[in-house]
């Protein structure tokens, strides 16, 4: 199958530069498949998740990894931490291939290694440090610098575990009121961890999706919420996953797509390059949370892959027409 396929034209003007002025308030598209689409807010989700069905949530949480710094000749210097390789190394991008040192602050400083690694010195804790002056790692369809609030905003209410280099973003939408209410209905919600990586969003770059290659994503299940499905599954109430993080750690779980690191009775450490694309057959979800992605990406694809190439595409254009915000701050759809 073509990587075409999955290209639509997005006017800049829908690309969300900012979140909305409260969490919550974005919009929700709900594309019942195989039938209607309703336009709604996103705190009418409770409207579509019934008492006894099960969301499961991406806990991960969002390191401000992103630094500016200067180099030894007065240039500014912007890298991304992408990996901790130990001993205060970190794999890294940025632009250039050379060797050089760059000073962050007083307390920080590192010698670059031909574009591709960081060693660090740092004067104190270097996590303090890195929460003190770093940035959050906003993606580059977004025209402007991180701000404090971006600390906050690029980040989920129940993020917990930290080690993502971008936001799990179907999750931002959530509240601490909306999560209580769906509680109060008995919704049952359970939570998994999956480190967002930059396999997640590298573009697709070959002519056939089948070319593609994903790069390894660590992910931690709990024994519980494993069980949680099965039990939802017998009887017969929903599994809604939020986010195409949650999808491809529990879709990599139930396949056996995945390397294993540490197991015990509680709990499961992994590693995946789970690939979902049109033809994948889902064991996990009934309904996917998600928000609106890059044309041509592997997110979009999973979504194809979930709802149906036609209905992803006539679904796209309709936001589109009306006027959904895209990407990481935009606007969400449910596909039931």
């Amino acid at each position: 199958m073509m990587t075409s396929r999955f290209s639509f034209e997005l006017p800049e003007s829908l690309i969300a530069q900012t979140p909305t002025e409260k969490r919550g308030a974005s919009r929700l598209m709900v594309v019942h498949r195989g039938s209607n689409i309703e336009h709604r807010q996103f705190d009418d989700i409770v409207h579509y998740i019934n008492s006894g069905d099960l969301l499961i949530l991406n806990d991960t949480k969002v390191t401000p990894c992103r630094l500016i710094g200067v180099n030894d000749l007065g240039k500014e210097i912007d890298i991304l931490l992408v990996e901790d390789l130990g001993d205060n190394r970190y794999s890294i991008l940025t632009k250039g291939k050379n060797t050089y040192n760059v000073t962050f602050n007083d307390n920080l400083c590192a010698k670059i290694i031909k574009g591709k690694e960081a060693e660090f010195f740092c004067k104190g804790d270097f996590r303090e440090t890195l929460w003190q002056i770093g940035n959050m790692p906003l993606p580059p369809y977004i025209k402007r610098r991180p701000d404090n609030s971006d600390k906050e905003r690029y980040q989920t209410v129940y993020a917990k575990n930290e080690g993502s280099i971008a936001a799990p973003t179907a999750g931002i939408h959530f509240t601490d009121s909306i999560i209580k209410s769906l509680i109060s209905k008995g919704v049952i919600i359970k939570s998994i961890t999956l480190h967002v990586g930059i396999g997640t969003f590298r573009p697709i770059k070959v002519d056939d999706i089948n070319d593609h290659k994903m790069l390894d994503e660590y992910f931690e299940i709990n024994t519980d919420v494993i069980a949680e499905i099965s039990e939802t599954k017998k009887r017969k109430n929903k599994v809604i996953l939020v986010g195409t993080t949650s999808t491809r750690t529990l879709e990599a779980y139930f396949s056996g797509q995945f390397k294993i690191i540490k197991e015990t009775d509680e709990m499961i450490s992994a590693k995946t390059d789970i690939f979902i694309k049109p033809g994948h057959k889902f064991i996990v979800p009934d309904c996917l949370l998600t928000n609106f992605h890059l044309p041509c990406s592997t997110p979009l694809l999973l979504v194809s892959a979930f709802a149906g190439i036609d209905t992803i595409l006539k679904s796209y254009k309709e936001a589109i027409d009306v006027g959904y915000r895209f990407f990481s701050y935009g606007d969400a759809m449910i596909l039931m």
